[in-house]
């Protein structure tokens, strides 16, 4: 690392993190000083320490309004999941960490793989607008797709019957099949979530710097550990490293 890498990144002395709060997965609670705690901020931690600087939280309730304000001067490094429209305004490190989108279908179905799925006799049913729907308008062509309003509704209207197969993320799959409704989670999943660092825009040898870090942190164990010991590891996937 150079100097100059140092001062891009942490301009201010200390490393100010934009956190997105809301996802429980990659933020499992916070500490006594009201630091947040999760394989987010382990990442960030170690960004920090890379560089021999603090680390300092900026807490966010939402993703979006962390991707605002990239250009207002709050956060240096900002940790929230890639997608090509904050892409136009942000630049994204290699993802550190994967949330696994699955298909959840019944027992008794015959449905055994993807490939089954996009066939006109299916209805699947889809929160509107999250990043595995974009997925499937870019890939289904055949299968009925029912799109309703929120993760809760997608759920929820697949309990009705109406749609034989539920898009959704394996954790939150995971928690439906505890209801104990004879269903099952198609085992591969279909597309991944991808939960990555972010940086203004240009400044590709920080990106670099930062994949780095990442590259180093799948390769030695240190991402595992982390997911094992916030109690995640069997939730989320670690990216093979490149």
């Amino acid at each position: 690392m150079t100097y100059e890498i140092k001062q891009i990144i942490a301009p201010k002395g200390y490393l100010r993190v934009g956190i997105n709060m809301s996802n429980f997965l990659l933020v499992v609670g916070k500490n006594e000083d009201g630091d947040p705690i999760g394989i987010s901020p382990d990442i960030a931690k170690l960004i920090a320490k890379k560089i021999d600087v603090k680390c300092k939280f900026i807490l966010f309730e939402r993703p979006g309004q962390l991707a605002d304000v990239v250009n207002d001067d709050v956060w240096d490094i900002g940790n929230i999941a890639f997608e090509p429209e904050r892409g136009n305004t942000i630049d994204f490190c290699n993802p550190y960490v994967l949330i696994d989108a699955n298909f959840l279908v019944k027992n008794k179905s015959g449905l055994l793989t993807n490939q089954d799925i996009d066939k006109e006799e299916n209805t699947i049913v889809v929160a509107d607008r999250s990043a595995y729907d974009l997925w499937l308008k870019s890939n289904f062509k055949f299968s009925k797709i029912v799109r309703v309003k929120s993760i809760d509704d997608s759920h929820t209207y697949y309990r009705t019957g109406n749609a034989n197969v539920l898009a959704g993320l394996r954790p939150k799959l995971i928690d439906e099949m505890q209801l104990k409704n004879n269903d099952r989670i198609i085992d591969e999943p279909f597309t991944y979530i991808k939960q990555s660092v972010g940086f203004k825009k240009n400044y590709p040898e920080v990106i670099e710097f930062i994949n780095s870090i990442i590259f180093e942190a799948i390769e030695d164990g240190y991402i595992k550990n982390s997911l094992q010991k916030h109690n995640v590891d069997k939730k989320l996937s670690i990216p093979k490293s490149n």
